[in-house]
C-alpha cells in the first residue's frame, strides 16, 4: 500500500473507485464480465497475436497529447479467467490515478512497484467488488466452489485471496502438485506452519478428489480441489472460531 496511509482508509478508496467505474460501465451484478466493463468505459479491447505478454495497455491514432484511442491488447490463446484478469489489471492500470487522487498522492512520484500494486488491487475489486463479495461470502459460508459458480469470471484463487479481506480470521493455502505454494493470514503477520489436521485434510481432498472439511478444537479446515489436466491444485481455508491471545 502506499507509505502513511492508514490501511482502512486505501481499502475504502480502492473499494469506492471501483464501485464509481461498476456503476459507469452500468454492471448491477456479478459476475463482472471487465472486457465488457472496459468497453462500456470507451476502452477498445483487441487481440495482438504477436504480443508476448498477457496484455498492456496503448492509445491507438490520433495526433497530440491527450488524442487517439485507450486500447487494450490481448496476447493470443488465453483462457478464460486469465483474459478477464489481464484486462482487470489493465484497467486497474488506466484507472489507477483515480485512486492517487483520492488519497491525494502523486502518482509521479509512486514507484513502479506501487503503482503495480494499486492496479492489481482494482482489478481484484472489479472481478469481486466489494459488498456484493461480503456479503455473498456470508451467505455462502465462504464456500469456495458456490463463490466461483456466482463470480465465474474470478479464478478459484483470486476468490480464496479475497476471503483474506473478510471480517473473519482466516488463513489460506494453495498447493500445487501437494506442495504448499502460497500461505498468508488476515490476523497478523507471522502465519502458523501447517498443522497436522491441516495436512490430513489436504491429503484427503487431494486423495478422493472431493471437498474435505473438518472441525478440530478452534480451527474449522475446508479444502477444494482444483484438478485439471495440466495441473493438481487444493485451496485450504483454515478459520478461527475462536479469539487466541
Amino acid at each position: 500500500m502506499l507509505p502513511e496511509i492508514p490501511p482502512e482508509q486505501y481499502a475504502r478508496c480502492l473499494d469506492n473507485c471501483a464501485r464509481r467505474l461498476l456503476e459507469k460501465g452500468d454492471v448491477q451484478e456479478p459476475p463482472v464480465d471487465v472486457v465488457r466493463l472496459a468497453q462500456g468505459l470507451g476502452f477498445t479491447v483487441a487481440q495482438d497475436a504477436r504480443m508476448c505478454g498477457r496484455a498492456r495497455f496503448v492509445r491507438l491514432g490520433g495526433v497530440g497529447e491527450g488524442s487517439g484511442r485507450d486500447t487494450i491488447l490481448l496476447g493470443p490463446e488465453m483462457r478464460h479467467e486469465r483474459r478477464q484478469w489481464a484486462v482487470a489489471h489493465e484497467l486497474g492500470e488506466a484507472m489507477a490515478h483515480q485512486v492517487f487522487a483520492a488519497l491525494d498522492a502523486q502518482v509521479a512520484e509512486a514507484g513502479r512497484s506501487t503503482r503495480e500494486a494499486v492496479a492489481n488491487e482494482l482489478a481484484r475489486r472489479l472481478l469481486l467488488p466489494q459488498p456484493w463479495f461480503s456479503s455473498d461470502s456470508e451467505q455462502y459460508d465462504c464456500d469456495l466452489f458456490a463463490l466461483k459458480s456466482r463470480y465465474a469470471t474470478a479464478s478459484h484463487e483470486l476468490i480464496a485471496r479475497r476471503l483474506l479481506d473478510l471480517d473473519r480470521p482466516l488463513i489460506i493455502s494453495v498447493f500445487d502438485q501437494e506442495e504448499l505454494t502460497w500461505r498468508r493470514g488476515n490476523v497478523s503477520h507471522r502465519v502458523p506452519p501447517l498443522g497436522a489436521d491441516e495436512r490430513s485434510v489436504r491429503q484427503k481432498s487431494h486423495r478422493e478428489r472431493g471437498i474435505a472439511d473438518h472441525t478440530a478444537g478452534h480451527l474449522r479446515i475446508r479444502c477444494w480441489p482444483i484438478h485439471e489436466r495440466e495441473q493438481q491444485r487444493e485451496i485450504m481455508y483454515t478459520e478461527c472460531l475462536e479469539t487466541i491471545d
